[in-house]
């Protein structure tokens, strides 16, 4: 595996990511929508093997997005893979459905592991990669990653997943200082079983349900104070001007306002903040 080239997305992230995140869209019947020609030149390819979530996106060279297949599993835990042979038949599920939109085969890839995992243990994704069909290129920090897409020069990217919350504090666009805690949207999911008597897979679902969670969120709420507080520790002695939350636990409504109100630092949640990671992913493969 070799370093990565900091890049980011353009000069206007946001606009980008937006665009980006069509390539994720199903057409109604279901079926994602294939490229009218096989891509030309090198591609750009990032995994992200999350708690809650896997996902793949590919990138031409020049960084526009082709197409992206995710699914939610749960074969990581806590940023370590516990299910290795379902993590491998996963992606290279995800990754056949993506082949076949492109019409051309995917041979390597870059990944990354929450900044708080041991870069021994980190090595398991890029095992996971390998029995797919896809040589790892790289590993890298999730937050850092997710700065590829952001461009944060200065500030606090908190990657929010299932099982972790990564922290990356950036000084003059360095990462000068990460932290990760287990704590993430799984606990969300095991306070919602808790108090309803449902079992975690259907407090998963339920969740993840747009109808149901303004009646969750008083459930869910000390979790989100939880993750708060951690943030506040870590960043504690910094004075970053704004907190920028991504990961698919970013999404639950009113979680960047608790955020704000404990750390009292303004708090962002982009456009799509599940796909943030997995872009980042993307960018930092050099396509070479």
């Amino acid at each position: 595996m070799t370093s990565v080239r900091l890049t980011t997305a353009a000069a206007d992230p946001l606009t980008w990511l937006a665009r980006a995140e069509q390539v994720f869209h199903l057409n109604p019947d279901g079926r994602a929508a294939s490229l009218h020609a096989p891509p030309e030149g090198a591609l750009r390819v990032g995994v992200d093997l999350g708690t809650a979530y896997t996902v793949i996106v590919v990138l031409d060279s020049a960084g526009t997005p082709l197409a992206g297949e995710y699914q939610f599993a749960q074969v990581v835990r806590d940023g370590l893979v516990v299910d290795f042979f379902g993590a491998v038949n996963l992606l290279q599920s995800l990754k056949q459905k993506v082949e076949d939109r492109l019409g051309r085969k995917l041979s390597s890839a870059v990944s990354a592991y929450p900044p708080g995992v041991p870069r021994a243990d980190a090595r398991a994704a890029a095992s996971v990669l390998e029995a797919s069909g896809l040589r790892c290129k790289a590993l890298l920090p999730e937050p850092e990653a997710a700065n590829h897409v952001l461009g944060i020069r200065d500030g606090v990217i908190v990657d929010i997943g299932g099982g972790t919350t990564g922290i990356a504090v950036l000084e003059n666009g360095k990462v000068t200082y990460t932290a990760d805690a287990a704590t993430g949207g799984t606990h969300f999911s095991l306070v919602i079983a808790g108090a309803t008597g449902l079992s975690l897979e259907e407090a998963e679902v339920l969740k993840r349900n747009p109808d149901q969670q303004k009646q969750l969120y008083p459930l869910v709420r000390p979790v989100m104070e939880k993750i708060g507080t951690i943030i506040e520790h870590h960043i504690r002695g910094s004075q970053p001007s704004m907190i920028t939350l991504v990961g698919g636990t970013a999404l639950f409504p009113g979680i960047a306002a608790v955020i704000e109100e404990v750390t009292g630092i303004p708090t962002q949640v982009p456009a799509h903040p599940l796909f943030v990671t997995p872009l980042g992913i993307a960018l930092a493969d050099t396509g070479e």
